[in-house]
């Protein structure tokens, strides 16, 4: 009996690639903050989820039935965030504090979907040992 790795995971390893790359994102945000003319970007994660699992359910798009078939395009799906707060003059759009709790929003949902993860792995390992 063959175990569908889909059906046992889910949607969390496409979420963590995801959020992977908006960790990125955000970091870049965080250290630009002070750099005149830096727009602050973001990523739209139902988005790009839901992008992902479409081009997913393709089977064209892998190369063999055992492949995952995540593809990491995210960066043509970034887009730039509105400001909240009145230009300083200097053209830099990113607020510190937002950013600030959008990555840490972020780093706690990429644990959660780890968290998922390690738990199914583990059920996972103990139905294959008969445990």
């Amino acid at each position: 009996m063959s175990i569908s790795f889909k059906n046992a995971f889910g949607m969390h390893p496409d979420a963590m690639v995801i959020r992977e790359k908006r960790t990125q994102v955000l970091a870049e945000n965080i250290a630009n903050a002070d750099t005149p003319g830096f727009k602050a970007r973001d990523i739209d994660f139902q988005q790009v989820l839901a992008n992902t699992q479409h081009r997913q359910s393709r089977a064209a798009a892998r190369t063999h039935e055992k492949h995952f078939a995540i593809d990491s395009s995210v960066r043509k799906e970034m887009q730039y965030r509105n400001p909240d707060q009145p230009d300083t003059g200097d053209g830099n759009s990113v607020d510190i504090h937002r950013e600030r709790n959008l990555f840490m929003q972020n780093d706690l949902a990429y644990r959660t979907s780890l968290q998922f993860l390690d738990g199914r792995i583990t059920s996972l390992k103990k139905a294959v040992k008969g445990q």
